[in-house]
């Protein structure tokens, strides 16, 4: 009997931002028009993997996922004494390491898809570095996450386990999302750095505001796609609508019987309706 092996690539990168060297994880499969991945804070890159095994994406895609640093096997710099100060994600962090990322893999006019915090990058993208992706998908996105800032001081605290940030966020899947992929899509969360949840909430919650901003974006130069899944609390689907809404030409999806992370807590519904805004996106 021969073994059953996923058409998954992972290799180690040595990415330069902001002056300093990062040896950045990635996964790959497929062949076509490039789309890199983001993870949602707090988690890494597996959070894609039916994505990366299912032929009806890979056939079309070349599909790269990394795990942002300090997340999953993306360790922290050598080069830095990070361990003296806090960690803590910034916008500016954010979008160069994607766009580091994808000028080392020399992607021609990538399509950029991110969930949750990811999802928030989508538009700062399309608005700071127009052009440069054909086509950005925030999954989950908003105009901000403004409201819940009083939280953070919790997220890393001796007294709040690891089980505690799964456990509320497996309250952010749907009921109707099959139970091992629910718990699958949380055990990341328990497997995380104690501080790099907390440290990524800074963007998410803080940072990405693009309530004055979001009219600016010009999506004749890189398009627009916001999907929000019905029972997504945090991302929701009203909020994803505001933001599409504010973008000129922009589309908005509202993904029903799914929660805040689609793509790993039910890839079978996900699939349904990434696929023709991925058609879309391809085409910019």
């Amino acid at each position: 009997m021969s073994a059953r092996i996923a058409d998954i690539v992972g290799r180690y990168l040595y990415l330069t931002v902001s002056g300093v060297e990062y040896r950045v994880y990635y996964e790959e499969a497929g062949q076509g028009v490039p789309v890199v991945l983001q993870h949602t804070a707090g988690s890494d890159g597996r959070q894609w993997r039916h994505l990366l095994e299912d032929p009806d994406f890979t056939s079309k895609y070349r599909l790269i996922v990394a795990d942002l640093p300090f997340h999953g096997k993306s360790l922290p710099p050598v080069s830095e004494s990070w361990w003296t100060g806090e960690y803590s994600l910034t916008m500016a962090f954010f979008m160069e390491f994607h766009l580091a990322l994808a000028t080392a893999l020399e992607l021609d006019r990538p399509v950029y898809m991110g969930c949750s915090m990811g999802g928030h990058l989508a538009p700062d993208l399309a608005l700071h570095h127009p052009g440069f992706y054909r086509s950005v998908i925030g999954v989950e996105a908003g105009v901000n996450s403004h409201g819940m800032e009083r939280v953070l001081k919790w997220w890393y605290h001796p007294r709040l386990g690891n089980d505690t940030k799964p456990a509320q966020m497996y309250t952010l899947c749907a009921p109707q999302s099959p139970e091992a992929y629910k718990r699958e899509t949380i055990w990341a969360y328990s497997q995380g750095a104690p501080p790099v949840f907390t440290g990524d909430l800074n963007y998410y919650l803080i940072e990405h505001d693009v309530s004055e901003t979001a009219k600016d974006i010009d999506t004749s130069k890189t398009a627009v796609f916001v999907l929000n899944g019905e029972y997504d609390w945090s991302g929701t689907v009203a909020g994803g609508r505001d933001l599409a809404s504010m973008i000129p030409g922009a589309d908005h999806v509202t993904m029903d019987e799914v929660g805040h992370f689609p793509m790993s807590e039910n890839p079978d519904v996900f699939k349904r309706y990434i696929l023709p805004v991925l058609e879309k996106a391809a085409a910019g």
